[in-house]
């Protein structure tokens, strides 16, 4: 999507994104493609961001280098493509090309009820055409009413009963998209379920990626209160946590060096408070250790 969530945060706020994101992307590239109907393996992840000459930097969803080294990639639109989006994508495209001298297919997961999508336009010569994944025949009422069965009947739930439902919110059915998400982040907590820690932090992450390019901003912010009780929204905010000490120990690291700086220069404990915004007490506590 060309509006991206992220934009407007705190700058603090990418880091743990961008974590999320690239747990997502290597997810997708490993276990998710082939749901999709894409065959090739995934060599490594690519690039996304691209800067231009005027300095607009252009966001995509995911790049892969593929198995012959072309690249895949993949683009998720909520909304019926138009026009304006096939011209995006064609520049990403061109962009990508020129810059990695790599052969460059976009596939667009599309969740739009539209009947027909629109996949290429031709402008003077050239017609340009994108691949349209559509799970919209999907039923995702039937997953979630399968796997909450065997909840309830106390089955053991792996990996490849899961994957599915990951993909649920791509699909068809009576729930909205949010609600999917959630159901589904609910039954990654049940007890049934049998993966290794690090598979389902990776699992939360996708639903959480899906829930970013799918959801508005109210619906979103209702996803990271979930997130924030799984085991994935613990590891982010102890990452933030750790992030915040480190910056709080490199400031008061600065301010103790231009404290004794200032000192060496004759500075009294009160203009030295002044100069460096902070209390008298604070720089004899500093000046005394």
């Amino acid at each position: 999507m060309e509006e991206n969530h992220r934009q407007g945060q705190p700058p603090g706020n990418y880091h743990l994104e961008d974590m999320v994101m690239k747990t997502a992307a290597q997810y997708f590239g490993t276990e998710l493609l082939q749901y999709l109907g894409i065959q090739q393996q995934v060599h490594y992840i690519a690039p996304t961001e691209l800067v231009q000459l005027e300095a607009r930097q252009m966001y995509q969803d995911f790049n892969y280098e593929l198995e012959d080294r072309s690249w895949l990639h993949l683009e998720f639109e909520s909304d019926p493509i138009r026009l304006d989006d096939l011209k995006r994508f064609r520049e990403y495209e061109a962009a990508t090309s020129r810059k990695y001298q790599v052969s460059v297919i976009t596939y667009v997961v599309c969740t739009a009820d539209a009947k027909k999508i629109r996949s290429e336009f031709t402008e003077g010569l050239n017609t340009y055409r994108v691949k349209v994944i559509r799970l919209k025949d999907a039923d995702a009422d039937q997953i979630f009413a399968a796997l909450l069965k065997k909840v309830s009947a106390s089955e053991i739930l792996k990996k490849e009963d899961l994957l599915p439902m990951l993909l649920s919110p791509l699909m068809g059915g009576t729930m909205r998209s949010k609600d999917r998400i959630k159901q589904a982040l609910g039954i990654l907590n049940e007890s049934v379920i049998k993966v290794e820690e690090e598979e389902l932090k990776k699992m939360q992450a996708v639903l959480y990626a899906l829930a970013d390019k799918l959801l508005d901003e109210m619906e979103l912010q209702d996803i990271k209160e979930v997130i924030a009780m799984t085991r994935l929204g613990q590891m982010l905010m102890e990452d933030g946590m750790e992030k915040g000490i480190e910056k709080g120990m490199e400031k008061g690291i600065d301010l103790a060096k231009k404290i004794f700086r200032l000192h060496e220069q004759g500075e009294t404990a009160e203009t030295i408070a002044k100069q460096c915004n902070t209390s008298e007490e604070n720089v004899r506590k500093i000046l005394d250790k």
